[in-house]
């Protein structure tokens, strides 16, 4: 066991971590997989930032923030990544980064194909789906088997790069929404590069839960929130671009703020939420003091196997995430065997146990509940959370 496994199970420790976090009285929330908490340090930053920008107004924006802060805060953030500076921009949140990547990709050619599966996100999918109508392109869908293991998922991606010779742009979820399951990136982006295949990285969740490194996973273009397991504020995300491919992303809607070597061209421009930015700082030095995406995810980690360990062995319950920790994550879903109407599970789960979940749908395999522990959650909360699922699917 390393020493973050075992660093996740003090719960001595863990409670001073949750204590730092202000938590409406209400359910025990296990859907942190929405948006993520601020600690009340941020908090407090965040509406100083609010109040200093109302009173400067452009006074302070257009002499510091656009012309040294904002400089300052990318570079902070490349430095958290260990990437270049001039190969990130924050955008609005993950979703928005990843539209700009799909909608300005210019590579594509008459003939060429897209790649798409089932455990994309809806507006990553959308996107897509948009990029082959507006192209004339042909959009390749495909389902990933279930139960899936690190073999299948890669088979299924190489069996796709064989049958479709043509592809030359695929969109690859780090950590899918519906039920975390964590795609093996490293192979699969290997095995696209071997067949001429670009790309577009959507890690909406994998920052600041998983500890990856972009140049070793072989990813050029991607999209990231931070306000999700950094735990920024609303409206914060950024794009990746490798600097050795930025001209194969046009800038965003003809954007010319910034020169077209600039990464910041490829971003949607608009007036961002700047007391948000200048609160990043305090998140990146939290994050860092806690032990990074390496210490979260452990925790993370330790919460969903309370509950997943003892789930398993009861009859009534499928656990759809597989135990393979190369491809799990602190999300992970399930489904009542004999329940064709998970909701109304999710429904009970709230009234009779205070527990508050989350139904989620779209794959192949069909709808399910999604259970997302966060950083604010005790291990208690999770063994609750067994003996509900233990006493309902009895």
């Amino acid at each position: 066991m390393s020493w973050n496994e075992e660093h996740a199970r003090d719960e001595h420790f863990w409670r001073s971590v949750a204590a730092r976090y202000d938590v409406e009285p209400g359910p025990i929330n296990l859907e942190n997989g929405y948006f993520g908490r601020m600690t009340r340090s941020v908090v407090e930053a965040y509406e100083r930032h609010i109040e200093f920008i109302n009173r400067s107004n452009s006074v302070h924006v257009r002499q510091r923030f656009e012309t040294l802060e904002s400089l300052e805060i990318r570079a902070q953030l490349a430095d958290l990544l260990g990437t270049h500076h001039e190969a990130v921009a924050l955008t609005r949140c993950a979703s928005d980064g990843l539209h700009s990547l799909i909608r300005n990709y210019n590579a594509l050619q008459p003939g060429d194909q897209l790649l798409v599966s089932d455990q994309e996100y809806p507006s990553v999918l959308g996107a897509m789906r948009w990029l082959a109508r507006n192209r004339g392109i042909e959009l390749i869908e495909i389902s990933h088997p279930f139960p899936a293991s690190f073999a299948s998922l890669v088979n299924t991606y190489q069996e796709a790069f064989e049958r479709y010779p043509r592809l030359k742009l695929m969109a690859l979820t780090y950590v899918t929404h519906r039920s975390g399951l964590v795609m093996p990136v490293q192979a699969i982006a290997a095995a696209a590069r071997k067949h001429g295949v670009d790309v577009i990285l959507d890690g909406a969740h994998a920052l600041g839960q998983i500890d990856f490194n972009l140049e070793a996973l072989g990813i050029l273009f991607a999209g990231f929130n931070l306000q999700k397991w950094m735990g920024a504020p609303l409206s914060l995300g950024f794009i990746y671009i490798d600097p050795t491919r930025l001209e194969e992303i046009d800038p965003d809607m003809g954007e010319d703020r910034y020169p077209i070597s600039d990464i910041r061209s490829r971003a949607p421009y608009g007036t961002p939420n700047i007391p948000a930015w200048m609160t990043l700082p305090l998140v990146f030095e939290e994050h860092r003091a806690l032990g990074g995406s390496a210490a979260k995810g452990a925790r993370l980690n330790y919460l969903r196997d309370i509950w997943v360990g003892a789930a398993r062995g009861m009859p009534g319950i499928e656990v759809l995430t597989p135990d393979d920790p190369r491809l799990y994550c602190g999300i992970t879903s399930l489904r009542f065997r004999h329940e064709p109407d998970q909701q109304r599970m999710v429904d009970r789960l709230l009234a009779e146990y205070n527990l508050f979940t989350v139904v989620r749908e779209g794959t192949a395999h069909g709808n399910c509940i999604r259970v997302t522990p966060g950083l604010a959650n005790s291990a208690e909360d999770l063994k609750q959370l067994a003996r509900a699922l233990g006493e309902l699917s009895g």
